[in-house]
């Protein structure tokens, strides 16, 4: 059974805490912050401060994203803001193994994450030492973006690739989740989902997300 983490890219920053209580609902698992930085992304989030407020005001591991260049120099502070779990992209990343290896030294979980663009062979020597790993399934930097259908074949040969070495990672997908294609996804075998539109742009949330794994369930 798949889970959900609601990415707060689009939610209400006017009303964050009351954005982010109304999805902590069952079938959540954590709170999905996007983190970009306008250069290995054309757009600009939000940094620790952000994170360190959002630790304060829910119960839900956050499962910090970072899409950003140079994620060596800047894990310890999200961690230090409370991040659960740091996800860091391979394309961002000079050296992979070592970046982990801190990420885990800190006291988070680490995940690896690939563009949809990007081999999963270029992770194949990760699959080992990270606890997650997210497939992208748009281009990151936009919200309410289209999923990239194709990009769930990539998601299916992870799932062989866990199941065949028995892996411990958790295979993640981000982008473009609505309650048309979650079925999809899921059968795909994503077991933590982002959904940031289809549960933040909707009048009530909570049940977004109920319908989302109603959807995602059958």
């Amino acid at each position: 059974m798949f889970k959900l983490a609601p990415s707060i890219l689009s939610a209400n920053f006017a009303k964050l805490e009351d954005e982010i209580k109304s999805v902590e609902v069952d079938g959540v698992q954590y709170i999905h912050v996007d983190v970009m930085d306008g250069h290995f992304v054309p757009n600009i989030t939000i940094g620790p401060p952000v994170v360190r407020s959002i630790k304060k005001i829910t119960s839900l591991p956050l499962d910090v994203h970072l899409m950003i260049s140079e994620p060596e120099k800047y894990i310890n502070d999200f961690i230090k803001a409370g991040a659960d779990i740091v996800t860091i992209h391979i394309e961002a990343a000079k050296d992979a193994e070592k970046i982990i290896k801190d990420i885990k030294s800190g006291g988070a979980k680490a995940g690896v994450s690939v563009k949809p663009n990007t081999s999963l062979d270029k992770i194949s020597s990760l699959y080992d030492k990270v606890d997650l790993v997210l497939v992208m399934t748009v281009e990151p930097g936009f919200g309410g973006q289209k999923l990239i259908t194709h990009m769930l074949d990539k998601v299916r040969e992870l799932k062989k690739i866990k199941e065949k070495n028995k892996y411990k990672f958790i295979i993640e997908t981000d982008g473009g989740i609505t309650e048309d294609n979650i079925k999809e996804c899921a059968d795909a075998g994503a077991e933590l989902i982002v959904a940031g539109n289809a549960v933040f742009a909707a009048s009530d949330p909570a049940q977004a997300i109920k319908n989302l794994i109603i959807k995602g369930s059958k």
